[in-house]
């Protein structure tokens, strides 16, 4: 007789299909953002808020 082989195949639950998406929307955000934490929700900024930094002054007034 010929030794049985084990049915080692096993279901993908719904819990294991969505560790699985949240792995891999993870690793395609890094890809497009980069490496580091990136906001998904963020206040809107009125461009008539004041701010200090150079970049945003204009230089000819």
């Amino acid at each position: 007789m010929k030794p049985q082989k084990r049915n080692n195949k096993r279901t993908i639950t719904l819990d294991d299909y969505i560790k699985a998406t949240r792995i891999g929307n993870r690793e395609a955000e890094k890809e497009l953002k980069g490496p580091g934490f990136h906001s998904i929700s963020r206040v809107h900024k009125s461009k008539k808020t004041y701010t200090r930094k150079i970049k945003h002054k204009r230089l000819d007034a």
